[in-house]
């Protein structure tokens, strides 16, 4: 939890026990523990309408397998064009061995 262990826990329980008080130190955890819960359902209050607003614009983007599929067709035709230019370039500039 934080990087905090037991001992560091019991220290500062004692100096609130010392600097707050006895008499005070219950209220003061319940105030804490109420404010914690309130902090937790407004940043799940948040989080549900971030969801909400992204959901419609998350449906309009396609899959990660779809876009990989899409990028693969992509990618092939691309490399058959290349091989098909090569092999066209090669043929026609070139003559067979010449004899005199």
């Amino acid at each position: 939890m934080f990087g905090i262990g037991m001992p560091e826990l019991l220290v500062i329980a004692a100096l609130a026990l010392i600097l707050i008080g006895p008499k005070k130190l219950p209220d003061l955890a319940k105030s804490i523990g109420k404010t914690l819960g309130e902090l937790r359902r407004a940043t799940d209050d948040v989080k549900e309408s971030l969801l909400e607003e992204i959901k419609p614009i998350k449906d309009e983007l396609p899959n990660k397998w779809e876009l990989e599929q899409a990028l693969k067709k992509q990618f092939m035709e691309g490399a058959e064009e290349e091989k098909g230019k090569e092999k066209g370039k090669g043929s026609k500039g070139k003559k067979g061995p010449q004899t005199k």
